[in-house]
């Protein structure tokens, strides 16, 4: 069965590819690690390279800046530019009293200021820094990263580039297929190819201190299943543990409903800590996430529920006997934890399941922002956006409650029941969320199915050595040792599918690639594709911050006045529209110095622009932005 569902999600994925529409990414290459040559820049060494290594399908090459700082003081501007608006909003529901606010600390001390002139000149100032930031960017060679983005004519030649090792040296010039431009984790392109194997290998060392560091706490939540064991470690608490509600609450819902407590913040820290790693695709930090919080769920929720559940009984033998009885010792535990494990599948199986359909949580934290946060439309909009499916925490949850079906259908069979319904629900509820309710940030086309995979195979192998831990305590010891040939049978089974399926998630057939390329060459014969790409996977750094970040498009006709209010808009107004101080590039990054000399006319045009905009959105009765661009 898992053959066969292998082998139709690699077709389903291989047919969808086949039947995708142009894309750019198909085209685009990833390739870092460039090594620095005496005399030369980045770029140039980048399309000697290619020109010479791949010359009938080379186009050009898209740079890679570290722009972080430049990012920073976007989001900074863009932050100001919000309070701005507000404060126009509020001066125009009340044009009698202009806001006012104290420039110190948080608005907290010092001299009382007008807002609307006080943000105003913070907007100037972070103009001149961002103006000066990007023309220290564009002329400085060390901001330049050993990494470009690079794009060929053709579907063949970038599959080729991708898939093959371009240098002698293996460490130099990796190449990789480009992640979707949307899908692009700009932040990480920066940091250095030599630092990404430190990073891991620090990163490795923290996930295994914070698996460790979680068993305390569950340690102590899951010994309240065993108020015995509670008794002899406190028995201070025993009159009120006796009492026969608290008794009933104690051992029924507070240890899963804990648990989940305990898990809440996780996904967030482990996703965190997949950024540092240094992986240069959403896709690829979700996936990493995931990887770490479903380990972190094998050895804790799992685990850590069956050996510290009983621990107060066990703790003893359990630290003094050989490695070899510990399946024996996790074998015997197991039954006894099967009425913990249906009351953590009703509290977080059944009862989030219940949640992600009514989506309470999302609702009290858009109350909550709309109440402390929301100053204006476009803040609105920003805690209304549903975002995409939560992988990291989603999948991890769905291969524990797999794990614990596999577990204990030999086992303790009436467990099965909970895990069916959860399945069953759970298929229900997600397949409308994703369809109708969630906004996915990219395509993966099936990328996860290759993990997701290794976890069953996983799940098999640890629910048939738990198996033989157990029956090597029931009159069936002398039959255990015939059950080895399992693992040992599943795992090869693993290894066939790996090898027979798995090329197709990470690499992309050659034959399939010029199908395509040639289909494409007689439907549109005359195609540019490098006007199609050129600005494909164009910096931030190489738009202007009005285009990218700050929406400096305005249109006064529409404006959002008051958060509480519905929207009324007039039409009487006649559009105006702020000019631009930075040219529409594309791909020609020689052109960089001609580019920051037009940056520079903005800081001259900055007066006349405020004095517009005042003037327009104190006159008119509603304005909106409108943005152009990806963010930065």
């Amino acid at each position: 069965m898992l053959y066969m569902e292998y082998n139709k999600v690699a077709a389903m994925r291989l047919n969808f590819l086949a039947s995708q529409g142009r894309r750019v990414e198909q085209f685009s290459v990833l390739v870092r690690n460039v090594p620095h040559v005496s005399g030369r820049s980045i770029s140039d060494s980048v399309d000697n390279f290619f020109r010479r290594n791949h010359p009938n399908t080379y186009l050009f090459r898209q740079a890679v800046y570290n722009a972080n700082k430049f990012a920073g003081l976007v989001k900074k501007r863009n932050r100001i530019q919000n309070w701005l608006d507000y404060n126009l909003i509020k001066f125009q529901k009340h044009p009698d009293k202009r806001p006012t606010r104290k420039t110190g600390f948080l608005g907290l001390c010092g001299d009382r200021v007008d807002s609307i002139d006080f943000y105003r000149q913070q907007l100037k100032e972070l103009d001149i820094k961002l103006t000066m930031e990007r023309q220290r960017i564009l002329k400085d060679p060390r901001s330049v990263m050993p990494a470009a983005f690079v794009s060929f004519n053709s579907r063949w030649g970038a599959a080729v580039c991708a898939q093959t090792q371009q240098s002698r040296n293996p460490t130099l010039w990796l190449t990789s297929w480009a992640p979707e431009p949307r899908d692009v984790y700009w932040h990480n392109l920066a940091i250095p190819f030599v630092s990404l194997s430190i990073r891991k290998l620090v990163i490795g060392l923290a996930v295994f201190a914070l698996v460790f560091f979680y068993m305390i706490p569950i340690l102590f939540v899951q010994s309240l299943a065993n108020l015995d064991g509670l008794e002899r470690v406190a028995p201070f608490l025993r009159p009120v543990i006796e009492l026969k509600f608290i008794k009933s609450f104690l051992q029924g819902f507070v240890p899963g409903l804990a648990l989940k407590l305990f898990l809440y913040f996780l996904p967030s820290l482990l996703m965190l800590m997949s950024k540092v790693e240094g992986h240069v695709a959403y896709s690829s930090l979700e996936r990493r996430a995931a990887s770490k919080y479903y380990y972190f769920m094998l050895v804790n929720v799992f685990l850590g529920s069956i050996v510290t559940g009983t621990a107060f009984q066990q703790l003893h033998a359990f630290l003094h006997q050989s490695p070899s009885d510990i399946p024996r010792t996790i074998g015997v535990s197991i039954p006894m934890k099967a009425t913990f494990f249906i009351t953590y599948i009703m509290v977080d199986g059944w009862a989030g399941t219940a949640s992600e359909i009514l989506r309470l949580k999302q609702l009290v934290i858009y109350h909550l922002k709309n109440m402390f946060l929301v100053k204006t439309e476009r803040d609105r909009e920003k805690a209304m956006n549903p975002k995409s499916v939560n992988f990291p925490e989603t999948l991890p949850s769905l291969q524990l409650y797999f794990l614990l079906g596999l577990v204990y259908a030999v086992v303790t069979p009436i467990l099965l029941p909970f895990v069916l319904v959860f399945f069953f629900f759970a298929y229900l509820v997600y397949r409308h969320q994703i369809i109708n309710v969630y906004n996915q940030r990219y395509e993966s086309v099936g990328a996860f199915w290759p993990h997701v995979h290794s976890r069953v195979i996983a799940s098999l192998v640890i629910s048939q050595l738990l198996l033989m831990g157990l029956l090597s305590t029931k009159e069936a010891a002398k039959s255990t040792p015939l059950l080895i040939v399992l693992p040992i049978l599943t795992l090869a089974f693993h290894q066939y599918c790996k090898n027979r399926f798995e090329p197709a998630f990470s690499k992309y057939p050659l034959e399939e690639a010029m199908d395509k390329d040639m289909e494409e060459h007689t439907a549109e014969p005359n195609l540019n594709l490098r006007s199609y790409l050129s600005d494909a996977y164009l910096h931030p750094i190489f738009r202007s911050f009005e285009e990218v970040e700050l929406e400096e498009v305005v249109h006064v006709d529409e404006v959002k006045v008051d958060k509480h209010q519905p929207h009324t808009s007039t039409s009487s107004e006649t559009t105006k529209t702020l000019p631009s101080p930075a040219p529409n590039y594309t791909h020609s990054h020689d052109d960089a110095r001609s580019y920051a000399y037009h940056c520079e006319q903005y800081v001259k045009k900055e007066e006349v622009i405020s004095e517009v905009f005042e003037s327009e959105v104190i006159e008119s009765s509603h304005y909106t932005y409108q943005s152009h661009g990806s963010n930065v």
